[in-house]
């Protein structure tokens, strides 16, 4: 992953809001949360809703899946673990006789 994608997913959590839906996805695990579930839990409407969830759509974060009429929301694991990743893997690169991470 590079420094410029890494930022832009970063970014996208940056905001409290985003953070808050972001988290409630993971926690939701791999059946994901429908969009009428999110706002409900969330507490915004549905507008601001799907602008906060198209940032992270857009930075591949969130995957949704149309069931019917019920759109479904889930944190892309593979994206945020690749984040994490990004940000450990050179944990004290530099320093010498580090225990960190």
């Amino acid at each position: 992953m590079t420094l410029e994608r890494t930022a832009e997913r970063l970014e996208a959590l940056g905001h409290a809001t985003r953070l808050e839906i972001y988290r409630l996805l993971v926690r939701a695990g791999e059946d994901g949360l429908a969009v009428g579930d999110l706002q409900k839990r969330v507490g915004i409407p549905l507008t601001t809703l799907s602008h906060h969830l198209r940032k992270l759509v857009l930075v591949d974060l969130v995957t949704q899946e149309r069931r019917g009429t019920t759109l479904i929301c889930r944190a892309n694991y593979d994206t945020m673990r690749a984040v994490l990743s990004f940000m450990t893997e050179e944990c004290c690169a530099d320093a010498k006789g580090c225990k960190a991470a």
